[in-house]
């Protein structure tokens, strides 16, 4: 072979070597990475090809579906029931607009592509059957659902619900609220109702449950009294506490108030709960200080996300000087909750002291309906001893017998809570936010723990409380879960 022909066939021998490195890289590194990108329509059109597993509640009942679609390369889209109740839980999954929560964490499980469906698959190319998703199964409780959502109603808002002794979550409501079908396609019409969304400056799409944090206002004043408990600063509930009014915030001239004319001065912690002492709890922080408050929420689950296996986002309580940190203590300043969080509080007080991890998928099916996953509760963190626990329990309990949270009253039922009335904005010039967290129990134990917010911020300032607006929510949703374990 002359010269320029040797050179021509090694030109040649190293394009095509650089053809095959080229093509084993895309094959084998990159193709995970090129198959999941949002630009990749072959991956959308596959995903709508099949009808999708189905998200369920009350162990049985589809919220989803799927529905065939005409002029479209998608060959079907998804559809809700009750979609803006269940748009919180289940997320949205459209077929210009990608998924969230559920229906995207769970995406492999509803297309049947996940690596725990490859018998299914394999099973199917001999059987000839169509492919078909698998179906998750959620812990939701679909009157307590309803109730949450309805009590919400047209005020903005959240609800949680968990059972105490496994963490499973029973409600989740957020208000106000979108219905996912209306862009669940990639028509022109879809894409119209999908820029509404992002436009509405009242945030229909926020998960305000799990992301949305907010003052906590005076529940969490259940935490300051489970730290006064744990490090022993007090441990009788019905003894004098060393309260002074006014109680001066620490390295301040400025005196912490108290909502009208209570009765506050070296009251018991009980009663101090049960009327809402600001002065007790602030003090509380002060005498623990900073770190000892940090360390008690901590094992409540602040400051760190939550994956249920959606997203919560972190709940804070911040290290802060002396004088906000007083602030914190009774759920002001810098501290910040999620609905999820203060319904963990509110939980593991009912459970004795025992935090449980939260979550709400409970099993994942195949699509002949065999248990592919079952979830095993697990505890989360012991944020206060069982007999601490049952002193706050009986704090809770009072404040709904003959305190602010007399509205969450049932018949025959031990109802425990706690009132809110969170301010914010600047100057505390805003509308205050009302909540109300609370346990009920029953001959078998607490069934269901319950944290409600209420932004009402078309309300009049002075109708705005926790006891008037939360509580009566709350008390809808532990009846509800009550009357469902009948």
């Amino acid at each position: 072979m002359n010269k320029p022909l040797r050179r021509i066939a090694i030109f040649c021998g190293v394009l095509i070597f650089a053809l095959l490195a080229r093509t084993n890289y895309l094959q084998y590194v990159k193709a995970d990475e090129l198959n999941t990108r949002d630009e990749n329509r072959r991956v959308r059109i596959e995903r709508y090809a099949h009808e999708r597993g189905d998200i369920i509640v009350d162990g049985g009942k589809a919220v989803t579906g799927s529905k065939e679609t005409e002029d479209s390369d998608f060959k079907y889209k998804r559809v809700w029931q009750d979609g803006p109740m269940w748009a919180p839980v289940t997320g949205y999954s459209s077929q210009a607009f990608g998924a969230t929560q559920l229906e995207s964490i769970e995406d492999g499980i509803l297309t049947g592509n996940d690596d725990q469906l490859f018998f299914d698959r394999t099973m199917s190319m001999f059987t000839g059957d169509k492919k078909q998703g698998g179906n998750v199964v959620t812990t939701l409780n679909s009157a307590a659902q309803k109730a949450a959502f309805t009590g919400l109603g047209d005020k903005k808002g959240a609800v949680a619900a968990l059972d105490p002794q496994t963490g499973a979550i029973l409600a989740l409501a957020s208000t106000p609220s979108y219905d996912p079908s209306t862009f669940a396609g990639n028509s022109d019409k879809d894409s119209k109702a999908w820029q509404t969304l992002q436009k509405d400056k009242d945030k229909p799409m926020l998960n305000r449950a799990l992301r949305e944090t907010y003052p906590p206002g005076s529940t969490f004043k259940i935490v300051t009294a489970a730290a006064a408990l744990e490090n022993e600063l007090y441990t009788d509930i019905d003894a004098k506490t060393n309260s002074p009014v006014p109680f001066r915030m620490p390295q301040t001239t400025q005196d912490l108030p108290n909502e009208g004319n209570i009765q506050c001065e070296n009251v018991s912690l009980r009663e101090a709960l049960r009327i809402s002492c600001n002065t007790v709890f602030g003090k509380i922080s002060d005498d623990l200080g900073n770190q000892k408050m940090i360390d008690e929420a901590d094992k409540f689950g602040f400051n760190k996300e939550v994956f249920t296996p959606v997203r919560a986002d972190a709940s804070v309580y911040p290290k802060d000087n002396p004088p906000q940190n007083a602030m914190a203590g009774i759920g002001q300043a810098s501290n910040r909750a999620t609905p999820l969080q203060m319904a963990m509080v509110a939980s593991a007080v009912a459970n004795d002291g025992k935090l449980m991890q939260p979550y709400m998928v409970a099993k994942r099916q195949s699509p002949s309906l065999d248990d592919i996953y079952t979830h095993e509760p697990e505890q989360l963190s012991q944020p206060l001893s069982g007999e601490n626990a049952q002193k706050l329990q009986e704090m809770m309990k009072t404040v709904v017998e003959s305190g602010t949270g007399s509205n969450a009253k049932i018949p025959g039922v031990t109802v425990g809570g706690k009132t809110g009335t969170a301010q914010h904005g600047l100057g505390n010039s805003e509308n205050p936010y009302a909540w109300f967290v609370s346990y009920a129990k029953t001959d078998s134990g607490s069934p269901v723990a319950v944290a409600v917010v209420v932004e009402d911020s078309k309300a009049t300032r002075d109708d705005i409380s926790g006891g008037g607006l939360a509580a009566p929510i709350a008390k809808k949703v532990m009846q509800a879960v009550i009357d469902s374990k009948k």
